[in-house]
């Protein structure tokens, strides 16, 4: 059962706020709210709200900190990587210092040269640049090869 309704319980019972602490306090130790708290819920009680389910309030800010926003604005740096961030905040309504944050710190890239570029390669990102060149650089020799056979 949780604290809230317990107060409820023994609010409706006629005990006062100071008897419902020391009950709680009893039975929950430290884990028990402060007297404060409870005083405030009785308050509450008294006007008739017996809700024990925390409201949502309106203009409260969405949350950014879910992973699938971190994705989506992977996605669209991908897609675009000139893509400026007050364009990505637009398009998924958070907020222009979010979306910096999470670029900069989550997904630890920097905007070089009107470009998103990750700050440093991991591992992964090093073994597929060297194959890479190294495909690049065999492909060039071969064409140099063919180049000065045709001399």
């Amino acid at each position: 059962m949780e604290n809230t309704s317990c107060q409820v319980f023994f609010f409706l019972q006629g005990k006062a706020p100071n008897e419902i602490h020391t009950i709680l306090r009893e039975t929950l130790g430290e884990h028990a709210p402060s007297y404060a708290t409870v005083k405030n819920w009785v308050a509450q009680f008294k006007c008739g709200d017996f809700s024990t389910c925390d409201a949502s309030y309106p203009g409260q800010p969405k949350t950014a900190n879910a992973p699938e926003i971190t994705d989506q604005i992977h996605e669209l740096i991908l897609e675009d990587c000139r893509i400026s961030a007050k364009s990505i905040a637009e398009q998924l309504g958070i907020s222009l210092e979010r979306v910096g944050s999470i670029i900069h710190e989550d997904l630890d890239m920097r905007k070089l040269s009107m470009k998103w570029v990750p700050k440093c390669l991991n591992v992964d990102q090093k073994c597929q640049r060297c194959q890479s060149s190294e495909q690049y650089l065999k492909f060039f020799s071969a064409t140099q090869m063919i180049s000065l056979r045709d001399w």
